[in-house]
């Protein structure tokens, strides 16, 4: 590594959690999205903290927040932006949405018709808007932090499997201990616990860990392994559609995000192991078989990893 970043991951887990109690695993998975210079979709029921935890990871990264509330009567233009008339002197100007930030937080995503949701795919594949064939390029770094409630709420509308695909990860966060959801509510006693989360790097410094992160090792026999995991989502007789090369890319990137994020400079099978059901679960199709019998996109890839002989 050309820095020991191993000080500033200390205090961005530490920022993280003040606003997140006894939710290790979710920080983690948050930081190797962004590390990885992925999208995030966080999906659970209302008031786990969804929410907060996406303002909490723009005040430690110090970067430019902006936030869409996603509701069924939202424009495409009401993100991306619109170009305006000036009334003086008859010239037209572009007036940016409030896409045009580092850390877009998407609230309640699938609120919004398939084609307000649709209007992030180039965005997200691309860092780029094209409004009236003109294209707009998004600040870097850019990502998108996306939460949803469970599809069956009602006033949802389930997102395409394109838009799915665009998300780096999609986890839950899930409700706390009894321990720690006590300290929450002592904590928020005096004061929001969010006022309290201070800066701990710059967008430059997380461009410049995203870069480190693409240049980490990955050892032949290691990313073979991922392609057979990959394959056998394909040939699987419980998926109608496996994964596909993007998804494979995204493994791959997570995997490399993750050992960076423990201090490491090479990429091991657990990496992948961990992150294979976030990465992976949201990018196949259930068979009629699989939804009859019960099963679900995580319980298949995690019985793909059982089953995979594992490279020493």
């Amino acid at each position: 590594m050309e820095r020991d970043w191993t000080p500033t991951i200390g205090a961005l887990r530490a920022g993280l959690s003040e606003v997140i109690r006894g939710k290790q695993e979710v920080v983690d998975l948050l930081l190797v999205g962004i590390l990885a210079a992925g999208h995030v979709l966080l999906e659970d029921v209302p008031g786990v903290g969804k929410t907060t935890l996406a303002k909490a990871l723009a005040r430690v990264f110090q970067v430019e927040f902006s936030r869409i509330q996603f509701t069924p009567d939202l424009l495409p233009a009401d993100i991306l932006g619109a170009p305006i008339l000036n009334p003086k002197d008859g010239s037209i100007r572009f007036r940016p949405g409030p896409i045009f930030a580092n850390v877009l937080l998407a609230d309640e995503i699938n609120r919004a018709s398939p084609r307000t949701q649709s209007a992030l795919l180039e965005a997200m594949n691309e860092a780029q808007v094209t409004v009236e064939g003109k294209a707009h390029s998004l600040p870097r770094p850019f990502c998108v932090l996306a939460t949803q409630n469970p599809s069956d709420y009602q006033g949802t509308y389930p997102l395409p499997e394109a838009q799915l695909d665009r998300f780096l990860l999609r986890f839950g966060v899930g409700y706390p201990d009894f321990e720690d959801e006590l300290d929450i509510l002592f904590a928020h006693q005096g004061s929001d616990p969010l006022s309290a989360v201070v800066p701990v790097a710059t967008a430059d410094e997380l461009v410049a860990m995203q870069r480190e992160v693409r240049a980490l090792l990955v050892k032949q026999e290691v990313a073979e392994y991922l392609l057979r995991i990959v394959e056998a989502t394909r040939n699987h007789r419980w998926l109608a559609l496996g994964v596909s090369t993007r998804g494979a890319l995204s493994l791959f990137r997570a995997g490399q995000a993750n050992a960076f994020l423990q201090g490491r400079d090479y990429v091991s099978p657990d990496d992948f192991q961990l992150l294979a059901v976030p990465t992976l679960a949201h990018r196949v199709q259930l068979g009629s078989d699989a939804r009859y019998g019960g099963e679900t996109g995580e319980s298949i890839i995690t019985d793909i990893i059982a089953k995979l002989p594992v490279p020493v």
